[in-house]
């Protein structure tokens, strides 16, 4: 069968100060991971990216690599042309894909690091028997990834799922965005981290750890501010449910390692929010793992040859046409 052939597809995922890849089986199993620090903003930034892609690639043994797939935070307009804008890296409008398939002459998709992780959960996660996903990570930033009668929902530029950003607070803190009262700008982990802060809970070279550590052994105040940023994404995401239907939300990222403490209030606020149709929908948190986001990337070159919507453009085609030669020459 397929898996006997050793074809592997690498998965890139870029963080402004790191880049996490792994190499994974056609059944999504991971064989191996690496991580490199990394400097986004650097203007040897993409150099340095296909540099350290290289090396991993050199490493591989006995398998047959199908493509390279890249998740990253911000927008791709076309998965099959990965041209990036994203203010978390400082990149607008670098040509990603192009530059990294002219160096390692494999086909190469990018995009939305949270999209990316959506195709993972509905091709190996807890989505896997749903046709209507709802993926929904929590961090620094709220994203969410849209699975609508099992394909990606990508919006007019690759834009779509923007949680994060749905005006919560009129008067709100200000926004990495710009705007004010983001659902982020109150709940993500720089805004509990600065809410700690300001009360003198945590000090200024404290972070989320410690805040966490602090709820863990029973401080009360460390307690509230969980509890607090649970109630606010209970009641947002009541309203996203009620608005796309989903079949099943599926909950990551590193915030979900406080979700004890968010738990109670969120439960609560959620519930109360969804319309009476809606209230039974299940929420399945994921343990966190760094690995699931380059597992994500990875999966955008495994799911190619099922992308009937034909998102992965030209460079599905090369990933099919690759897969099939292996099948056909033995390895």
């Amino acid at each position: 069968g397929l898996v006997s052939r050793n074809l592997t597809a690498l998965g890139v995922k870029v963080a402004p100060d790191h880049i996490a890849m792994v190499e994974v089986g056609i059944d999504g199993g991971v064989v191996r991971s690496q991580t490199q620090s990394f400097d986004a903003l650097s203007p040897l930034a993409t150099s340095t990216l296909v540099g350290i892609v290289e090396d991993f690639i050199a490493a591989a043994t006995g398998t047959r690599l199908l493509g390279v797939g890249v998740g990253l935070p911000g927008s791709v307009a076309e998965q099959g042309v990965g041209v990036v804008d994203s203010t978390q890296l400082g990149w607008n409008q670098v040509p990603l894909g192009d530059i990294l398939r002219r160096a390692l002459e494999l086909p190469v998709v990018v995009e939305n690091n949270v999209n990316a992780l959506s195709v993972a959960e509905r091709l190996f996660g807890q989505g896997r028997s749903y046709d209507n996903v709802l993926v929904v990570t929590v961090g620094n930033g709220v994203g969410a990834g849209l699975i609508a009668d099992g394909a990606i929902v990508r919006g007019r530029a690759g834009g779509a799922g923007d949680l994060g950003h749905v005006p919560v607070r009129e008067d709100g803190p200000l926004c990495q965005c710009g705007n004010r009262g983001c659902l982020e700008s109150i709940i993500g982990q720089g805004a509990l981290v600065s809410d700690a802060r300001s009360i003198r809970l945590i000090g200024p070279s404290e972070t989320i750890d410690d805040l966490r550590t602090l709820a863990d052994n029973g401080n009360a105040d460390a307690a509230e501010i969980f509890a607090h940023a649970g109630h606010t994404f209970g009641r947002t995401l009541a309203g996203a449910i009620n608005l796309l239907d989903p079949e099943i939300v599926v909950l990551l990222g590193e915030g979900v390692q406080a979700w004890t403490h968010w738990a109670p209030s969120f439960e609560k606020a959620l519930r109360s929010a969804l319309v009476p149709g809606k209230r039974g929908t299940p929420v399945a948190v994921e343990t966190w793992q760094d690995d699931r986001w380059a597992q994500g990337a990875a999966a955008l070159v495994l799911a190619t040859p099922f992308d009937t919507h034909g998102v992965a453009g030209e460079q599905g085609r090369l990933v099919r046409e690759r897969l099939v030669a292996s099948v056909e020459t033995p390895s």
